[in-house]
């Protein structure tokens, strides 16, 4: 096997994943299950020569010296790849997530309407958070994509690493990668300000610098869109709130009060028929959230959820009701996740 072959293998296969580990058949994960591919297990050395084939012998150096290396890469047919690169047990691993070749549109993810009107804001702070492997960065696409078609704006992007390839529209994107665009996600903040921004997108927001930043430039008249693992609106206030020092809290919890548009929570659940579909809550802060984020009582946000679907707010047992009734799901996949998200 090759880096061509098993790329190309992934992509007929409709996978989502790939995943080389010594001493195992290579895996793929198809329709959120891992499943071997054979039964030949591959040798330490066959995945050394398939990373050295994706890398180069520079570039493997640096891979060996660091110890870890996130890249994307495009093959011969066209399809492009978020690759992660490990060490495991002192041997070579590599993880990769298969972008789709398309930008799918705000139809094709199911994007609820009330999405469709933060998109067409002006300034603000909009999240979209889930756990790893839920569909964020295709769901931010589609926002990042109906923007670029329907506004004049200019966009910048900064991305580890970049994923979708935005062609410019109606607007202008320029897309920035960490460690060849920039060496950190802060400093590419910061000078995105002088690159005359409408609309800023953050790959993710990885710590306290990072989040401040992203909080001044939603601040400061900018469309900012972010994402963080977190399970639900709640937990990201609270996340975001946390990663501060107890002094500076209240002031954080003030200028998210007044910067926060939204926030995007989803989950990603087998469809009926084969393939993946997305359950979302959704939070917009509205005078009721925004006060309960200035008095610390983030617990009673839920309930402001339930009550609140005026404002196009949204709870995950009502989106997964919502895709059972209308034929995206097996009756026991909703029934499962309804009482899996009780914990939450």
């Amino acid at each position: 096997m090759n880096l061509e072959s098993l790329f190309s293998l992934a992509v007929k296969a409709s996978a989502s994943d790939i995943h080389l580990v010594a001493n195992l058949p290579p895996y793929f994960r198809i329709d959120g299950i891992l499943k071997p591919q054979g039964t030949k297990k591959l040798a330490p050395k066959e995945i050394e020569i398939i990373i050295k084939q994706l890398l180069g012998e520079a570039s493997y150096k640096k891979f060996a010296a660091d110890k870890n290396m996130d890249l994307a890469y495009e093959n011969i047919d066209g399809f492009r790849f978020r690759v992660n690169l490990f060490y495991e047990k002192g041997m070579v691993g590599l993880s990769a997530r298969t972008i789709p070749a398309e930008i799918p549109s705000m139809e094709d993810v199911l994007m609820p309407q009330i999405v469709y009107d933060l998109c067409g804001m002006d300034r603000g702070l909009i999240l979209l958070t889930g756990p790893t492997g839920c569909g964020k960065s295709t769901s931010l696409a589609a926002m990042i994509e109906y923007i670029n078609i329907n506004r004049n704006a200019n966009i910048i992007t900064l991305e580890d690493p970049i994923e979708f390839i935005f062609q410019p529209k109606k607007s202008i994107i320029r897309q920035r990668q960490l460690g060849i665009d920039m060496l950190t996600f802060q400093d590419g903040l910061t000078h995105a300000l002088r690159q005359d921004p409408n609309v800023i997108m953050v790959g993710e927001m990885r710590d306290l610098e990072t989040i401040a930043t992203t909080i001044t430039l939603a601040e400061t008249g900018h469309l900012v869109f972010a994402t963080l693992h977190t399970y639900n609106a709640a937990q990201t206030i609270d996340r975001i709130i946390d990663i501060f020092p107890p002094h500076q809290q209240n002031q954080i919890r003030m200028q998210i009060s007044l910067t926060l548009k939204g926030i995007i929570t989803q989950r990603l659940l087998p469809a009926k028929g084969g393939s993946r579909v997305a359950a979302r809550e959704i939070l917009i802060n509205n005078p009721a959230v925004s006060n309960l984020i200035r008095e610390n009582k983030i617990a009673q946000i839920n309930t402001v959820i339930q009550t609140s679907a005026k404002d196009g707010m949204l709870t995950i047992d009502n989106a997964l009701g919502k895709l059972y009734k209308d034929g995206f799901l097996e009756k026991e996949v909703y029934e499962q996740n309804l009482s899996e998200i009780k914990g939450y």
